[in-house]
């Protein structure tokens, strides 16, 4: 076990709640231990990839739970394995490509093999040569095998986890999420492309921003001016019981094409923001058009699975984030834009162009690669200091409003209980 935990609530957490949180939190290097040992190899789900992405027997993809390298692959029979990318003898890698389709899985280094279970099935030399060497008569290589994955799915997503005591995953995930998921994710599934993203910031400042709806109008110039998230509009927060997993959505605003119209908007004229201007325009308004592809009016959904899931709708942009912890400072961000396999021309290419919204780059998402690291480079001497989490209360519920940071309480109520800090 870990020095990581050895920590309890009542020295390292300043109170009972979930509005004070500890800045200690993101550089400490026992608790982000604690992190790989209790969170995500503990009882918790966590996303692996698509469906899709494995379609054929013997199909495979390299994927992490946290920082801890897995292999996802479809067997023979149709089933979905998964286990540790790390060969049972050294230690090495044992898939080093990111996609793949195999027999067998064989290590580079010592050509220990691997079946789709992984078990293993060969070792090179293990009889020795000419009669001299080799591996021990005692050596049994059903107690060798690779530590393996419980496997679930959901509407094409799949889910691993390493705990034999995980929920099912539709009860982790409880009714409304699991509606959302559905929502988003109801036919076929096509991959349009990946990308990966490093943030030089703890994971935990990611989560905690795609939890916050109310920095979008404050952050994001190109959310507020073309009015694709604003306050103002229809929508809503669902937090789950747990707290660990969220829902924010948002209705688009019916003055969108005309952004001096602020009628019903003064909040906005009397914060001032940076974000709210009308000095910029689009040369390409297309890239506001759209479809109400889900028939319910929703252009904005952004869909959180505790501890590293993000699901994305923006317009007609879909995206499955993979949040994947380096270190205390460091976070990959994948990337997965989708569409359906019945997509007409038209909206394959309306999502890709859509897909300029998001990523390193996006002309909204750009800045929240900024702001994390604005945070981690502030941390040096915090000491025992913490953040301020109380817009909109000190609980961890569902909410109309969505100048809130119910779901990142949310997420914290989740991670002390599991952390038992």
């Amino acid at each position: 076990m870990t020095k990581a935990s050895t920590y309890k609530a009542t020295t390292f957490w300043p109170n009972d709640g979930l509005t004070e949180v500890p800045y200690s939190l993101y550089d400490d290097d026992e608790i982000y231990q604690r992190e790989r040992e209790r969170l995500f190899m503990g009882p918790t789900w966590n996303v692996l990839g698509l469906e899709c992405e494995v379609p054929n027997p013997g199909d495979y993809k390299t994927t992490f739970v946290g920082d801890v390298p897995v292999v996802l692959v479809r067997g023979k029979d149709g089933s979905l394995k998964g286990f540790e990318n790390r060969c049972a003898h050294r230690g090495a890698l044992l898939c080093l490509e990111r996609f793949g389709n195999a027999r067998a899985f064989t290590c580079v280094y010592h050509a220990w093999s691997y079946n789709e279970d992984g078990d293993l099935t060969g070792v090179a030399f293990q009889n020795g040569v000419n009669g001299e060497g080799g591996m021990p008569d005692d050596f049994k290589r059903e107690e060798h095998g690779l530590q393996r994955l419980y496997i679930a799915t959901l509407a094409g997503l799949v889910f691993g986890s390493f705990d034999a005591k995980v929920p099912p995953l539709e009860d982790y995930l409880g009714p409304d999420i699991v509606s959302r998921i559905h929502r988003v994710l109801p036919r076929p599934l096509k991959v349009l492309g990946y990308y990966t993203q490093t943030m030089r910031n703890n994971w935990k400042l990611y989560f905690e921003n795609v939890k916050d709806p109310y920095h979008a109008s404050i952050l994001h110039l190109f959310f507020t001016t073309f009015r694709l998230n604003r306050l103002s509009q229809k929508g809503g927060i669902i937090v789950d019981e747990s707290g660990g997993h969220h829902v924010s959505y948002s209705m688009l605003d019916k003055t969108a094409n005309n952004p001096k119209d602020d009628s019903g908007d003064g909040d906005y004229d009397n914060a001032k923001l940076r974000a709210d201007t009308d000095e910029f325009g689009l040369k390409a308004p297309a890239l506001l058009g759209g479809r109400d592809e889900f028939d319910d009016g929703i252009t904005l959904q952004i869909l959180t699975v505790f501890p590293g899931l993000v699901l994305q709708q923006v317009r007609n942009s879909l995206v499955v984030r993979q949040i994947v912890p380096r270190g205390v400072d460091r976070t990959d961000i994948v990337w997965t834009n989708y569409g359906f396999e019945d997509d007409d021309d038209e909206l394959a290419d309306l999502r890709l162009l859509q897909a300029n919204f998001i990523g390193p780059a996006g002309y909204i998402s750009m800045e929240d690669g900024a702001v994390g690291a604005m945070i981690q480079r502030a941390l040096p001497g915090t000491g025992g200091e913490t953040s301020v989490v109380k817009m909109g209360g000190d609980g961890a519920a569902s909410q109309e409003s969505r100048a809130t940071e119910t779901s990142i309480r949310g997420f914290w109520k989740a991670y002390r209980k599991i952390m038992d800090i």
